[in-house]
């Protein structure tokens, strides 16, 4: 297996699918779709509670830790019909109504750091990219992903909560795409 600190968004995507096909497949798909999508650190995931997301408005709060910017993001439709579909079967998970945070273990507490890194590492494997995965990866496939859209190397810097935009730039700086025109109005004599 090579080692990578990213995945692709097609990875991200083969890894949500092996995920889905798990006992625990809607939980374990959801954690890794929402990590990816905002950029979670994963202490910042497992603490994320049913306060923070706002289903009206269809909006979640996004609590930084090691003195980042917190904001709030809007969510995907994806990411809804995902969300809704854990947290029927979460109902049925022992302790589930007294649990206020959105994941939680099959037997009915909040999940650990541990199990949240063996839910990743193993639908990495199980997905076949051929590369060892771990949580951080869906935080740094979030910047590279924003920035192969084109997106700003400040605006990735305010959606992932960077202080310091030296730790924002490593995204943009690396996406060869925004060297693709570069040459088209040169004049080549």
């Amino acid at each position: 297996m090579s080692k990578r600190r990213f995945l692709s968004a097609e990875e991200i995507e083969l890894v949500i699918n092996a995920a889905a096909k798990r006992t625990t497949g809607e939980r374990d798909q959801c954690l890794i779709l929402i990590a990816f999508i905002h950029g979670y650190r994963i202490s910042e995931l497992l603490s994320l509670k049913f306060s923070d997301i706002d289903f009206k408005s269809q909006n979640i709060y996004i609590r930084r830790s090691k003195n980042g910017f917190s904001t709030i993001h809007p969510m995907l439709n994806r990411e809804l019909v995902l969300l809704l579909e854990w947290l029927k079967v979460r109902l049925t998970y022992k302790n589930s109504q007294q649990c206020p945070y959105i994941f939680m273990s099959i037997r009915g507490g909040v999940l650990s750091r541990k199990q949240a890194y063996n839910i990743v590492k193993s639908a990495g494997k199980e997905s076949g990219i051929g590369i060892e995965t771990y949580p951080h990866m869906l935080r740094h496939a979030c910047g590279y992903a924003l920035a192969d859209r084109g997106v700003n190397t400040r605006l990735i810097q305010d959606y992932l909560g960077h202080r310091n935009i030296r730790h924002t730039v490593r995204y943009t700086a690396s996406n060869s795409k925004r060297f693709k025109n570069i040459w088209s109005n040169v004049n080549h004599d």
